[in-house]
């Protein structure tokens, strides 16, 4: 069993009202990781993925590109210790 790891990012750019959340939320049940991805007041979009390292890394790659109509402009990624969440939440 590989070991759960846990990244918060914040993507900057044209990233609200583009279907990120929903689409994050999509690739992140298609690979069995956990978290939540919310709509910040700053405009940025945030999330907290948590799973093992392939299906997070592919994650956090997603919100480097976004989905179509998206305009990612820059991606600050944290590693934090993890919490074991389960599920994924849109908030």
């Amino acid at each position: 069993m590989s070991e759960t790891v846990r990244r918060r990012v914040v993507v900057h750019g044209n990233v609200q009202g583009v279907f990120f959340r929903d689409t994050a939320r999509r690739k992140a049940e298609s690979h069995a990781v956990a978290g939540w991805i919310t709509n910040r007041p700053d405009g940025a979009v945030e999330a907290v993925f948590e799973g093992d390292e392939d299906g997070v890394a592919a994650l956090v790659e997603f919100c480097r590109r976004g989905p179509p109509g998206a305009d990612v402009e820059s991606v600050d990624e944290t590693q934090e210790q993890p919490e074991g969440l389960s599920g994924f939440e849109v908030r």
